[in-house]
């Protein structure tokens, strides 16, 4: 098989080869190149040994105890080919900490390489020069199969490094594949070992399941392998808590529907988040109300907040987005009847949750709608919701806009606070609302002096025309914002 290979690349690989030694891309690139996809990074491993390698280029790297050698493009704009990985075939020993090789030792086999690695579908070689194939352990059936197979013997490989229990269900999550069975029971059976793995490479990890096509799918493979008890165990007990008559699903199944919903979407991590723990204080806060035969949650938003802070504090998220996400989790409750819904409330909630952060929660609100099996139509009420904050945050039309103010005015002209004051300014607002370049400073003292020589009559009457012209700039303002929504 031939593939279009980067000529920075094949740049690499050529000098190797040239050279009299081995070079073959590995590992997830040639994965990617075999479904067609674009590599984001590119590994090559060869038979030289890590100081044969950087006497062959002139700008590398070497800063690791594995023999992995940077190969660095500078000139290149495309971020996956300025650093090319060349990583000698190797052969590791003992891994006392559940996660690095005791010891590595240079080899000259390329099988001795690939029997290390993690998956089936990670341990093909390819030559781009030649254009060879190696596949020692059926990768490539994998691939067609859409199979996650630990390479060998399942349970060596997740007793080496226990970070692959978690890399298994990503790439499952990220492919849309399935885990052949003794890797699925070799999974279940060092699930316990996660806990010796630095939680920053778990979070990473987890953010990544998140973050790909299924988190729907990723997150319920933890749970059915024993791994989410290990993570996030506060997800865990929504499942089969039963909900009021205005949900289909349980807890677990509501929060779950909600997160896949945001990947639909393609939303950013801290929406995904949001999504995922808008619900986890649910099960804590149920109630039974014999007034209304149904199960209450009074509260659950509040306690959620709480409970959000502590699980992403725990897995060593940033202080941003433990604070975004918590925040979303805390007002994703927000209005019931829109008819009785004011500016003033939703000037509240946008300050609650920030300007910036608004528009996410209305679609963390999506994800909740979507999570109770409602329609994927926009209904009216959502639409409302979203005229009203933009209504709410958009820049209001008053004299506060201006580039001068009353003190200015009291000082250019000597006017006295009093309804002058208030006829001048909005003279002033009106040759703004007509002409935005004449809010400076400059041309609007002058104007300033103008107007202050005018006497009450006639500045009465430019400024009662300003205020007019502001009210029905603001109206048309709104009624743009209601018809973009298609609301009233």
């Amino acid at each position: 098989m031939k593939f279009n290979i980067p000529k920075e690349i094949l740049g690499v690989a050529q000098t190797l080869q040239k050279a009299g030694f081995e070079a073959y891309l590995v590992g997830g690139c040639t994965r990617d190149l075999f479904m067609e996809k674009k590599p984001k990074d590119w590994d090559i491993t060869t038979n030289a040994t890590p100081e044969e390698i950087q006497k062959l280029f002139p700008n590398t790297f070497y800063e690791n105890d594995y023999g992995t050698v940077g190969v660095v493009n500078e000139e290149v704009k495309d971020e996956t080919l300025k650093v090319v990985e060349v990583t000698p075939y190797r052969i590791e020993e003992k891994y006392s900490d559940k996660r690095r090789p005791d010891k590595v030792t240079f080899s000259k086999k390329l099988e001795d390489d690939l029997k290390r690695r993690d998956f089936t579908v990670n341990a093909i070689a390819y030559d781009p020069i030649n254009h060879d194939m190696f596949d020692f352990f059926r990768g490539k059936q994998d691939l067609q199969d859409k199979t996650i197979r630990a390479v060998g013997v399942a349970r060596e490989r997740f007793d080496e490094d226990a970070l692959r229990i978690m890399r298994a269900i990503r790439l499952a999550s990220e492919l849309g594949f399935i885990i052949e069975t003794d890797t699925s029971d070799a999974i279940k059976k060092h699930a316990p070992n996660l806990k010796k793995i630095a939680i920053e490479r778990i979070r990473e990890e987890f953010s990544r399941i998140i973050m790909s096509p299924r988190p729907m799918e990723g997150i319920i493979s933890m749970h059915e392998h024993g791994i989410l008890t290990h993570v996030i165990p506060e997800l865990e007990i929504g499942i089969g808590v039963e909900q009021n008559g205005d949900h289909i699903y349980d807890v677990w199944e509501h929060i779950l529907r909600a997160v896949q919903h945001s990947a639909e979407r393609d939303w950013p991590l801290h929406v995904r988040l949001a999504a995922l723990f808008h619900d986890i204080s649910k099960p804590e806060t149920r109630r039974f109300l014999k007034e209304k035969n149904d199960w209450t949650f009074y509260g659950h938003d509040v306690v959620g907040r709480r409970v959000t802070r502590n699980v992403l504090k725990r897995l060593k998220y940033s202080k941003e987005i433990v604070d975004t996400v918590s925040n979303l989790v805390r007002w994703h409750l927000f209005f019931s009847d829109i008819d009785k819904i004011t500016l003033s409330a939703v000037r509240r909630l946008v300050r609650n949750v920030g300007p910036d952060n608004v528009w996410d929660l209305m679609k963390v609100r999506a994800c909740d709608r979507i999570g109770m099996g409602r329609p994927k139509e926009k209904p009216y009420r959502l639409r409302k919701y979203e005229s009203m904050i933009e209504e709410a945050s958009r820049a209001p039309v008053t004299v506060g806009m201006l580039k001068i103010d009353g003190d200015t005015i009291m000082k250019l002209t000597k006017e006295k606070p009093g309804p002058r004051m208030g006829w001048i300014l909005h003279a002033l607002l009106e040759e703004v609302l007509d002409d935005p370049k004449q809010n400076a400073k400059k041309y609007l003292g002058e104007k300033v002096k103008e107007l202050s020589k005018l006497n009450d009559e006639e500045l009465k009457t430019i400024g009662e025309k300003g205020k007019l012209k502001k009210e029905t700039e603001e109206d048309r303002e709104i009624k743009k914002i209601r018809k973009r929504h298609w609301v009233k």
